[in-house]
């Protein structure tokens, strides 16, 4: 898992079917104190998140399969399973 801000989302005309009725966003990694951390990527949103919210991102293509019940063959690794409303560091 990872945390993530949403940066933007993306429309594809053309994709594979597994991506049909989807959200796609674009979320950068941040650290625990809402800096960058590492480059940013495509996740499928399940949670109606938008750019700006900070979300909970799931990025192990097993995990995500179970997830969406869409068999073995899903061309899908990231998924955002989640909206953080805070982090508190200890």
């Amino acid at each position: 898992m990872k945390i993530c801000r949403v940066i933007g989302n993306v429309t594809a005309a053309v994709k594979h079917p597994a991506f049909d009725g989807q959200k796609l966003m674009i979320v950068q990694p941040i650290d625990p104190h809402g800096q960058d951390a590492g480059s940013s990527f495509l996740a499928v949103d399940r949670v109606q998140s938008g750019p700006g919210d900070t979300v909970l991102v799931m990025s192990e293509g097993n995990g995500v399969r179970q997830l969406m019940n869409m068999g073995d063959i899903l061309p899908i690794r990231s998924l955002v399973v989640g909206v953080v409303d805070s982090v508190d560091v200890g």
